[in-house]
């Protein structure tokens, strides 16, 4: 072992030492594994976008030392003015590495990182002495909690389960369980109002929908991004024969011909790409104008956000079925939420020819 990692392993069994009384807890992180932290926690590093978001909604950014160096590109430029303290904070590392010199300079009592994060990265940050919880959002079977693109026997189940396990766990790590079950209650709260008036929606009458990422890449199963469609009354085309994040051919966009393109807020030019290329202009939903852009709470990302089942999948139904959905004021309902969980008014930034 080199003497800088010597040097940093003790500074940081240290730092540990003496930020940490006697008091400690065990808890088990979302891959598995048995962890003590201190009964106290204040200072964390969060090398994932979604635990990130979690904790600004959880009132818990103050605890936040250090972040993920992409976290613009990972949540959308607008998250900085939605939650404008973050771009004061340390910046260190991403999901999948990190700078240990600057992670022990900072203090952390617990370091946060996502469930296929390298077991090196992982082992490096425990044996400075930091306690590190993985986060998957997704209650996995036996050998899968630690993949990417997870088998999952019901998919469903998987994340409502881990969505819930998630947000618990990261709530008692920062003592912030009151606000995790608030959460967790308008999260679902959204779901059960969206399934009560899409009830009795047969399979033939859903609409086919595809989820346009930048380089064509899209979202198939095992993947929040399908169950958000399925739920609001969408079907993904991508399902059938894609597993979990991947790109796929413009031939394949072409065959699945969907009726709706959903664009992420967080890539506003792939919209204009696909109203450019001709390539797509015999795709149905690109003939009929209904490629949408979507708003920043409905984050159709490969992991769940309590936003996207309690906001958005409430807007990509209205979207599709507006006849439902008459009555229901879109910015009333994202003002609510971000008033109660961001603490600040929705504002929808959109400035490019992308449909809401």
């Amino acid at each position: 072992m080199n003497t800088t990692l010597n040097r940093l392993i003790l500074a940081g069994l240290l730092t540990f030492t003496s930020l940490n009384t006697f008091a400690s807890r065990v808890v088990t992180d979302q891959i598995g594994r048995q962890v003590t932290i201190p009964d106290q926690v204040d200072r964390v590093v969060v090398l994932q976008h979604q635990t990130l978001n979690l904790l600004v909604q959880l009132n818990a950014t103050d605890k936040v030392v250090g972040i993920l160096a992409n976290w613009k590109q990972q949540l959308g430029d607008g998250y900085a003015q939605l939650v404008p303290e973050l771009t004061q904070k340390a910046m260190l590392g991403d999901l999948t590495h990190v700078d240990l010199e600057k992670l022990v300079a900072l203090h952390p009592q617990v370091v946060f990182v996502t469930n296929y994060a390298p077991k090196e990265m992982i082992d490096q940050i425990s044996a400075l002495g930091i306690p590190v919880l993985a986060i998957s959002l997704r209650h996995d079977d036996a050998g899968e909690q630690g993949k990417i693109n997870p088998s999952m026997q019901n998919e469903n189940q998987a994340y409502d389960l881990g969505i819930k396990e998630g947000i618990t766990l990261i709530g008692e790590v920062v003592n912030k369980q009151q606000q995790a079950k608030e959460l967790i209650a308008a999260a679902f709260a959204g779901r059960k109002l969206v399934s009560e008036r899409l009830q009795g929606l047969t399979e033939q009458q859903r609409v086919r929908a595809y989820m346009a990422n930048p380089d064509l890449t899209t979202y198939g199963s095992g993947k929040y991004t399908g169950l958000m469609m399925s739920h609001a009354g969408a079907y993904n085309v991508a399902a059938s024969t894609v597993q979990g994040f991947k790109q796929v051919s413009m031939e394949q966009v072409v065959a699945w011909n969907p009726q709706v393109i959903f664009v992420q807020d967080r890539y506003p030019q792939v919209v204009d790409e696909i109203q450019q290329d001709p390539r797509w202009r015999t795709i149905d939903a690109v003939k009929n104008h209904r490629v949408w852009l979507m708003p920043e709470y409905a984050k159709a990302w490969g992991y769940p956000m309590p936003e996207a089942i309690g906001l958005g999948e409430l807007w990509m139904a209205k979207k599709l079925y507006p006849e439902k959905f008459r009555d229901i004021d879109m910015q009333q309902q994202a003002d609510r939420w971000y008033q109660h969980f961001y603490r600040t008014a929705y504002h929808d930034n959109a400035t490019h020819s992308g449909s809401r």
